[in-house]
């Protein structure tokens, strides 16, 4: 029996919180842990962060000091999520990496919440709509020119263990330039370029696999108009991020232009930046990252006005095991997000003992186990720290 079951109804409705930890993977990934005086401890994600710099931003968060009292969570209930969300997101002006940090205490919250009330996160957030979720995944990065580099990507991705059956393809990679750099102006050859290297993808993955074209918001209007027009033929089931990340009436433009369906999202920060894409009708689906959104709380508000708006959601998701536990257990919860990204490294699944995340056909089999539904292997976890990264500090 794991420890949430030796807890008395009792004890559950009165534990509070006692240390707020960090991490840094190998990976680069920084985890989060928050302790409490029952036990039992919730964790969650952070990104790509340096550990020392989490490990400062908890401090303030653990501690608060007497000229930010409310944002101290030492002593606090760890049930009282709505609470510190609103004082950690709300109650003090953030930037990025602070909006990451807060998220990742946030997912350690709902974790810590689900393990002390013996209940998976998706029962708390008001029930799973489905027990199993459709993901897609990545093409690697190769020369998209180069039909015969093409046919092994093609037998790469079709024999992938997990079985994905819809696969992100690069458009930076058609025109070689580096990753998320700004392109403005594309020229008809760079146009030509991306839309053959786009009949090469279909040509070698075929029908049965979908595809999305993705960018990294390097894109101006008319050069993401272009492109759009370059790759219809293809039929990809979303276009994503081709502009700068906010809203502007170019979203409008870009959509009016082409019928294939427009997906942005993972660089919205919280849900007051989602909002206005909905508002305006501006994309076909919302793709936030729990990360980046606020943590479960924030990405749930974006999903439940998504919903008022008839506008489906997927959830970008890059980065390891807490981030693909968490998406799952929020998607479920979620009746407008049928799917979820999911990397293809082996980590991404990894550091989970005994209950790891199971993917077959590529699907994802959503947790029942409290909290975020996986336990992590503690070796696992100290044999791949971070460079001179301390233990659990």
């Amino acid at each position: 029996m794991s420890a949430v079951g030796h807890l008395s109804e009792g004890d559950r409705g009165q534990a509070r919180i006692t240390a707020i930890k960090a991490l840094r993977l190998d990976s680069g990934f920084c985890l989060i842990r928050i302790d409490t005086d029952a036990g039992i401890s919730g964790y969650g994600e952070c990104g790509d962060l340096d550990g020392d710099l989490v490990r400062a931003a908890l401090l303030t968060h653990a501690e608060g000091g007497a000229r930010l009292p409310h944002l101290q969570l030492i002593g606090k209930d760890p049930l009282d999520i709505g609470v510190h969300h609103h004082n950690l997101f709300y109650a003090y002006r953030q930037r990025p990496a602070h909006i990451m940090i807060c998220s990742g205490l946030d997912m350690a919250l709902w974790d810590l919440a689900g393990k002390l009330l013996n209940q998976p996160v998706h029962k708390l957030l008001g029930g799973a709509f489905r027990t199993e979720l459709e993901l897609y995944s990545h093409c690697p990065h190769f020369d998209l020119t180069d039909a015969g580099a093409w046919a092994e990507a093609a037998a790469d991705l079709k024999s992938d263990p997990h079985g994905f059956k819809t696969f992100k393809v690069d458009i930076h990679d058609a025109i070689g330039i580096p990753m998320q750099e700004y392109a403005p102006s594309l020229s008809p050859g760079d146009i030509r370029k991306i839309g053959r290297s786009y009949e090469l993808a279909r040509e070698h993955l075929g029908d049965e696999i979908d595809i999305i074209v993705h960018c990294h918001n390097e894109l101006d209007a008319p050069s993401a108009i272009a492109v759009a027009e370059a790759v219809e033929a293809i039929k990809p089931i979303y276009y994503e991020d081709p502009l700068q990340p906010g809203f502007s009436e170019n979203w409008l433009a870009l959509r009016r232009s082409t019928n294939i369906p427009i997906m942005t999202g993972e660089n919205i920060e919280l849900p007051e930046g989602a909002l206005p894409f909905l508002q305006h009708q501006a994309v076909d689906c919302l793709q936030p990252d729990i990360i980046s959104s606020g943590g479960i709380t924030g990405t749930k508000k974006i999903a439940d006005l998504a919903a008022l708006y008839r506008t489906p959601i997927t959830l970008h998701n890059v980065s390891g095991l807490l981030m693909n536990a968490a998406s799952q257990q929020l998607a479920a919860s979620v009746f407008n997000c049928p799917r979820i990204e999911c990397t293809r490294r082996a980590d991404s699944l990894a550091w989970a003992s005994p209950n790891p995340l199971q993917v077959r056909d590529g699907k994802m089999q959503v947790s029942m186990a409290p909290g975020l539904g996986v336990e992590l292997d503690q070796d696992w976890i100290s044999g791949h720290r971070f460079a001179g990264e301390p233990d659990w500090n």
